[in-house]
């Protein structure tokens, strides 16, 4: 197993819409992570909520509540001491908008699931995949704090 990197004290979670990917990644660090940890989303444009996202979420418990998708132009705070980047187009906008700052960006290649087509139970399955990568991806990077809360 690798030794984790550094714990950030804010993470910022970048897909393409802000729709399913980073929403995805961001609540399920809301709930790995430490309290103490800052963590929110953003995509390069923004899209539609996703119903599959709450699906998904809520089988972990996870409520995502009321949100609406955002752009990284509608961040308040543009600091940041991780970004990760979940699709190509988000980890160049986050590289060109950190050109001149020092800050760890990370991409972390995930699937779009949206691009799933079949039965309702196949479209599920899609997002599950893609919400356990992500949540294996973040005890992984994260360590054991992650894993003490809520990581399997």
């Amino acid at each position: 197993m690798n030794t984790p990197l550094a714990q950030p004290r804010s993470v910022l979670f970048v897909c393409g819409m802000n729709a399913v990917r980073s929403p995805v990644a961001e609540r399920l660090a809301r709930a790995m992570l430490p309290s103490s940890v800052f963590v929110a989303s953003a995509g390069v444009h923004v899209g539609e909520a996703d119903p599959f996202v709450d699906a998904v979420l809520a089988e972990e418990g996870i409520d995502v509540g009321e949100r609406t998708p955002r752009k990284l132009e509608d961040l308040e705070d543009d600091y940041f001491d991780l970004i990760v980047t979940l699709s190509p187009e988000a980890h160049h906008a986050a590289l060109e908008l950190t050109r001149t700052l020092s800050v760890d960006v990370e991409y972390w290649q995930t699937a779009d699931p949206t691009a799933t087509q079949g039965t309702r139970d196949q479209v599920l399955a899609a997002y599950r995949d893609m919400r356990d990568r992500l949540k294996a991806r973040m005890a992984e990077r994260f360590g054991e704090k992650a894993r003490e809360n809520g990581a399997d």
